[in-house]
């Protein structure tokens, strides 16, 4: 059940928005709130931290410069907090250099840092595809028409471990009908030869595992237009936080990289949805975000049974405790 946090719990001395069963969000910096937190308990930290974007946000981004450093200033917080076997999870923004038709190199600077600075190992990188995506920058692509739109993010997936925990098994891709054809009826479809390369293609997958390994490109549409978060935040008239990613990026990180019961934190959670999913799949999460008013829109995406205008009042109650903390 979601409830009012008090306004201190055990290990998170930090006004808390709202807590449930399974997890609790609350208000400060992802600096202090995380030094709060016990060596080894953390076992997947999935985050999409500000951008380092060219454009001011509403939500605060910095110089690609200034946030390379920023944010390679938490490598030695992420790697105490985390379990040996944890995974560290960062979806990350590309960007141009200021001015110029030339790509930054931040992500990359900030993949080194983690790893030459704070030990850190590279499991896997990650790109998250999104069709749906405008196309930018309008400079170069709209009106110079000199490059194409940038639609694809990086995932760096991190570990204190060269062999973190992680189980393909649960992240399997439905089969194609091709595929499916081809499980029913091998012979029929397949028959064992060698390739121009020289690499022998021999039998033995027709066994039915329940689906197709992923690859490392995701593809996950980021278009809501009436998703409950959305609709609650206009039912409260509440702004919605401006930066969101689709459900399918948190969870197949989560369902991937941990169990039921495991504890999954983002301390960058804007409209926390890694918490939601997190709260979906079984598993114990803690979200941390600056700005209040984004901790509290986001209990909008909790308890999807309950009625939309309950869920707004349960928000503008969150917004009487701020007031009431400010007066007192």
């Amino acid at each position: 059940m979601l409830v009012h946090g008090p306004g201190a719990l055990k290990g998170l001395p930090f006004p808390v928005g709202y807590q449930t069963s399974l997890g609790r969000a609350t208000t400060g910096s992802a600096e202090n709130q995380i030094r709060t937190l016990p060596d080894g308990s953390v076992d997947l930290i999935f985050t999409s931290p500000p951008f380092a974007l060219q454009r001011g946000k509403s939500y605060g981004n910095m110089d690609q410069g200034e946030w390379v450093e920023w944010l390679a200033s938490f490598g030695s917080e992420f790697k105490r907090v985390l379990k040996p076997n944890g995974s560290l999870v960062l979806d990350l923004g590309g960007a141009y250099q200021k001015g110029l038709p030339i790509r930054s190199l931040a992500n990359f600077r900030l993949l080194l840092r983690f790893c030459d600075d704070h030990g850190m190992h590279l499991a896997e990188d990650f790109y998250w595809f999104n069709p749906a995506k405008l196309p930018s920058p309008i400079e170069w692509v709209n009106k110079r028409k000199i490059r194409v739109k940038d639609a694809v993010n990086h995932l760096w997936w991190l570990s204190p471990s060269t062999a973190p925990k992680a189980d393909v098994r649960k992240v399997l891709t439905p089969y194609s009908d091709r595929m499916k054809r081809l499980l029913a009826k091998p012979d029929e479809f397949f028959s064992p030869k060698t390739r121009p390369s020289g690499h022998a293609v021999a039998r033995g997958f027709e066994k039915d595992n329940g689906g197709s390994i992923p690859p490392n490109l995701l593809q996950f549409s980021n278009t809501e237009s009436n998703t409950p978060y959305l609709r609650r935040c206009k039912t409260a008239h509440i702004t919605p936080h401006p930066a969101r990613f689709p459900e399918g990026l948190p969870d197949f990180f989560i369902r991937f990289l941990t169990d039921p019961d495991d504890l999954v934190l983002d301390p960058f959670s804007g409209s926390n949805t890694t918490g939601s999913v997190a709260e979906k799949l079984g598993r114990r999460w803690l979200a941390f975000d600056t700005m209040e008013e984004y901790v509290i829109s986001s209990s909008l995406r909790f308890e999807n049974d309950a009625p939309d205008e309950e869920m707004a009042r349960f928000a503008h109650g969150l917004y009487n405790k701020r007031a009431q903390r400010s007066a007192a």
